[in-house]
C-alpha cells in the first residue's frame, strides 16, 4: 500500500494532479447528532431557543464544502458544483447527510464529510444550552462516483 500524500523519503506533499483530466465526481457522506428526549421535542415543535437549528446546520454544511482548502493543508483548490445537505429528525437523533458535486481533477469526499461535520457542530451549537450532552455520531462516506477509481458505495 502506498500513500499518495508521502513522497519517497516519506515527507507529506499535495498530490500533482496537473495531468489528470476534469471529470464529474460526487460524494455522500452522514453524520449525526444524538440529543435528549426534550432537545428533539423542540427541533420538531420549532421551539429551540438559538432558532432555526435545521436551516442554521444545513448552510453552514454548505458553506463549509467551499472552505476544506483553508482546513486540510494537502486538500486541492476545486470548484463545488454542487452542494446539498439535508437533516432529518429521528427518534434521538438529528440524521445529516450531505452530497458533494464536481467536474474537477480530484474528488470530493472531503468537502461531503466537512459539510456534515460542519451542519452537526452547527446542530451541537444550536442546542448545548439545553443539551450538554448532545454527541456526533457515525460520519462516514457512503458513496463516491467518478474519478479514476470509479463508483463505491459503502456496504450496509
Amino acid at each position: 500500500m502506498r500513500f499518495t500524500h508521502l513522497n519517497d523519503a516519506g515527507d507529506a506533499r499535495m498530490v500533482d494532479v496537473t495531468a489528470k483530466q476534469p471529470t464529474v465526481r460526487e460524494a455522500t457522506a452522514v453524520a449525526s447528532v444524538t440529543c435528549s428526549r426534550e432537545v428533539m421535542t423542540a427541533l420538531r415543535d420549532g421551539t429551540v431557543p438559538k432558532g432555526d437549528v435545521l436551516a442554521v446546520a444545513r448552510v453552514a454544511g454548505i458553506a463549509a464544502t467551499k472552505k476544506v482548502p483553508e482546513l486540510l493543508p494537502l486538500a486541492h483548490v476545486i470548484g463545488i458544483h454542487g452542494a446539498q445537505v439535508d437533516l432529518e429528525l429521528l427518534d434521538d437523533r438529528v440524521w445529516i447527510s450531505a452530497t458533494v458535486r464536481t467536474a474537477d481533477r480530484t474528488g470530493v469526499e472531503m468537502e461531503a464529510l466537512t459539510a456534515v461535520t460542519v451542519a452537526a457542530l452547527a446542530v451541537v451549537d444550536m442546542v448545548k444550552g439545553v443539551d450538554r450532552s448532545a454527541a456526533i455520531t457515525d460520519c462516514k462516506i457512503t458513496h463516491k462516483s467518478g474519478g479514476r477509481s470509479g463508483d463505491w458505495s459503502r456496504p450496509e
